[in-house]
């Protein structure tokens, strides 16, 4: 009597793995083509074993969007570690946060998450404001750096990070969903003029002190 054929058990493809596809599915086709059926079969799982894994497709947005900021946070690092001076890594700083252009991915994606975030649980806003936290940290670290060093104006480290953040966020979204006169280049040249305007050392242009009167 033939023996029944014995089964063979695939392994789950590694969860960073799954992230991965997730995001590049995003880039390749968007939000609206990244589906639990169509990234099953992107990594060799039945959509039933993804939801086993993600439970929501909105935890495995946030999932995607974590790993994605995993591999932003270890590149700001490196370059805040630059020895350059706090200028050239505020600007460097900034290149990272800005969309690298029209349906950027990574803001397409966040601005999703965003999007979602009305109705989210108490941990997924916390991991959400976790992310926002560790890039307000680092600007605040910097500014602060400046500063002390009399590469910037006296400011408000704090506050001004929130303002400047604020402003990025704007942009970004112009820039991911492809607003006339909001390039990535564009919006570049406008952060430049905002922190020449707000942060470089000496009396600002039309500041009582800068001045002068004929004798």
């Amino acid at each position: 009597m033939p023996t029944a054929p014995r089964r063979t058990h695939h392994a789950a493809p590694p969860r960073e793995d799954v992230l991965a596809a997730a995001m590049a599915t995003i880039a390749a086709r968007g939000l609206d083509g990244l589906t639990m059926a169509g990234l099953g079969r992107e990594v060799g799982m039945s959509s039933g074993h993804l939801l086993y894994y993600f439970r929501t497709k909105d935890e495995l947005l946030l999932r995607t969007l974590e790993w994605s900021e995993d591999r932003l946070g270890a590149e700001r690092r490196a370059l805040l570690a630059d020895p350059g001076t706090a200028r050239e890594r505020l600007d460097a700083y900034i290149g990272l946060y800005l969309p690298a252009g029209h349906r950027d991915p990574h803001w397409t994606l966040w601005l999703e998450v965003w999007g979602r975030s009305q109705n989210a649980d108490d941990d997924a806003r916390a991991r959400q404001a976790a992310i926002e936290g560790a890039w307000h940290r680092d600007l605040v670290a910097l500014l602060a750096e400046g500063v002390s060093r009399g590469q910037f104006r006296a400011v408000d480290a704090d506050r001004f990070a929130t303002r400047l953040r604020a402003l990025l966020d704007g942009f970004s979204v112009h820039v991911t969903v492809g607003i006339p006169g909001t390039g990535r280049e564009q919006v570049l040249a406008q952060a430049a003029e905002f922190l020449d305007e707000t942060l470089t050392p000496g009396p600002r242009p039309g500041d009582a002190t800068s001045v002068t009167t004929a004798s």
